[in-house]
């Protein structure tokens, strides 16, 4: 998860956790159905639309929220992106299900992916709108990396213009392929240059040699 005390240290900031499953372990609890990948330019409903699930969030869990940000390409002004809104929800122990996960199911999200070997990594979805809600823990270092990514497209234009780009080239390879992909596919196939930028930008804060 994180550093004793619940502040990553930089070491776990930049290193780039790998969240695939081990031999024999399946994050689904509801398996993926293959859709087209579409790539919009900037909505600016997005932001109200964060909004809109955060508090539908905060309602149903009261004080059990820690933490909430809105993060991934929605949360960017001026980038293009999926229309699904990425929303970092921090709890106590993500291990715990039972302490968040039926209240949510009552605000209408569905759990569909669980990832212990992955920072404990939680993910449920809604509905009006879209909603992709990824639950961690205090100190984890995935959130403060999003938070990081996300103000860092914020000041390099040029930066946000090559992952643009890379998402338009990612989703044309997954709807390309026989019988589509998934939103996990289209990652995988960004995630390099999506690295690359990650390096560059701890490289600037003295986070990397």
């Amino acid at each position: 998860m994180g550093s004793v005390g619940g502040v990553p240290s930089d070491q776990e900031i930049t290193q780039h956790h790998e969240s695939q499953p081990p031999p024999g372990e399946d994050p689904w609890i509801v398996a993926p159905t293959p859709y087209r990948i579409e790539v919009r330019e900037y909505d600016d409903r997005w932001p109200a639309d964060f909004e809109l699930v955060a508090g539908r969030i905060a309602e149903a869990l009261g004080d059990a929220v820690l933490e909430l940000h809105h993060v991934g390409s929605t949360s960017v002004p001026g980038l293009a992106a999926k229309p699904i809104i990425d929303v970092d929800l921090v709890v106590a122990d993500p291990a715990d299900e039972t302490a968040y996960v039926p209240a949510l199911e009552s605000a209408g999200f569905v759990h569909v992916v669980r990832e212990p070997w992955w920072h404990e990594h939680r993910l449920l979805k809604g509905d009006a709108p879209h909603t992709n809600l990824h639950v961690f823990g205090p100190g984890c270092p995935e959130v403060v990396r999003h938070r990081m990514f996300r103000q860092w497209l914020v000041e390099h234009p040029e930066e946000l213009e090559l992952y643009a780009a890379t998402k338009r080239a990612a989703a044309a390879e997954v709807n390309a392929r026989d019988g589509g992909g998934t939103g996990m596919d289209y990652n995988l196939v960004k995630e390099p240059v999506a690295r690359q930028i990650y390096d560059r930008m701890f490289r600037a804060q003295g986070l990397l040699p």
